[in-house]
């Protein structure tokens, strides 16, 4: 069988094996690869041989595989030249052990130095058994991973080693296949080419040159929204009052639209919310605003009199500037009768989904690292969300954005 050239436009696979025992399920994946044509060059660790033989992959593949990192004459810095030339980089099996040095950066073996070395997308296949995969570190590690931008089939529950039954079985090389040719043709995550608006922050409303009527909204939900979706595969457009901090930075691919008071956060979000397919509102926006005064107000003046006017709903805004195609997610932050309050304004505002939370918990709210939520949809139907990271929130909300979005325009 003649293999693709290196210089030919056959998709470029590197294909990693680690030491596992589902190592052998790659040998399947690598065949569909090649009889799908693509060019597949792989790499198998030094634990990976004691699964599968070198030579059974260098027979089937379009050039020998590679197991050292100094070893080939021809290449001499063999990880710099396929992570230079790969067009994707899928790890089949990736155990706890390769997953803990992708996540901390080593580089001690060709595996990782070829993924370290590369800007092409990466897809890992993990596969342990199901105790290692609970563990808190490996998910921290995945966790760590993703927020680079590397995509994660999960495994599946099945039969492992030992005779055991659990999750943690390798994803058959079937649906690896598929979702190869999707990454391929650009897909990076189930919000792949959609177009999500949000805003994030609490507005501030000028009262005179000095001083502002704000809230205690840190940015934190509206930040993680926005970092997610854009793993997710989105184009992200983040509409911020939050100042920019360590806490706060948001990948350069994110549009960020800096602004300050209610009006200008409308304005923001209107101007740009044709080109979305989602407007996601997490921002703490004032309800009520002043006409500030010109000059700062002295103290010795005495009492200043304000003369409040409520501020436009952007909510209600963007619902009615909606078309089928598109969907509204609006917050609600409340400290009494939260679902009750929480289901009025969802019938009142009619947005397709309503993130509800008691910022009053301990542990929820503004200013935590945490929040815990419940997420309503328009039948009212509430999907509680525990107590966890706000990225984890995010997550959460932006997998039912993405299921909404998969289906048919709402009436």
């Amino acid at each position: 069988m003649p293999s693709a050239t290196p210089e030919s436009s056959t998709p470029r696979i590197v294909l990693g094996v680690a030491g596992g025992i589902a190592a052998y399920k790659s040998v399947e994946l690598l065949r569909l690869l090649r009889d799908a044509n693509y060019y597949v060059a792989p790499i198998l660790t030094p634990d990976a041989t004691r699964f599968v033989g070198e030579l059974t992959f260098s027979a089937l593949a379009s050039e020998p595989a590679r197991t050292k990192l100094f070893a080939d004459p021809t290449t001499p810095i063999p990880h710099t030249y396929l992570g230079q030339h790969a067009d994707l980089i899928v790890v089949a099996p990736a155990t706890a052990h390769l997953i803990a040095r992708y996540a901390t950066g080593l580089a001690d073996d060709l595996l990782c130095a070829t993924l370290l070395a590369t800007k092409a997308p990466v897809l890992l296949c993990p596969a342990m058994h199901s105790e290692m995969w609970a563990q808190p570190s490996v998910q921290e590690n995945l966790a760590t991973l993703r927020h680079r931008g590397v995509m994660v089939l999960e495994p599946e529950t099945g039969h492992l080693a030992g005779g055991d039954v659990g999750i943690g079985r390798m994803a058959e090389p079937a649906a690896i296949f598929e979702l190869i040719e999707r990454i391929v043709r650009g897909y990076r995550g189930p919000l792949s080419g959609r177009h999500i608006l949000i805003s994030a922050g609490g507005t501030r409303e000028a009262i005179d040159p000095v001083r502002v009527i704000a809230n205690r909204s840190s940015g934190r939900q509206g930040y993680a929204l926005a970092e997610v979706a854009r793993r997710l595969g989105a184009t992200v457009t983040l509409v911020s009052t939050a100042e920019r901090d360590l806490a706060l930075d948001v990948a350069a691919s994110i549009e960020v639209v800096r602004v300050e008071s209610a009006a200008q956060m409308r304005e923001a979000m209107l101007e740009r919310f044709a080109a979305q397919d989602c407007a996601i509102m997490a921002a703490a926006v004032a309800d009520f605003t002043v006409i500030p005064a010109s000059e700062k107000i002295k103290k010795d003046a005495g009492i200043p009199t304000l003369n409040f006017e409520t501020t436009p709903d952007i909510v209600l805004d963007l619902v009615a500037a909606r078309t089928q195609a598109q969907i509204v997610v609006a917050f609600a932050a409340e400290t009494t009768n939260v679902v009750e309050n929480a289901r009025a304004k969802l019938l009142r505002k009619d947005v397709d989904l309503l993130v509800v939370n008691d910022v009053s918990a301990p542990g929820a709210g503004f200013e935590h690292e945490t929040n815990e939520v419940i997420v309503l949809g328009r039948d009212g139907v509430g999907e509680s969300v525990s107590l966890r990271s706000k990225e984890a929130v995010a997550l959460a909300i932006l997998a039912r954005v993405a299921s909404l979005l998969s289906k048919e325009p709402h009436e």
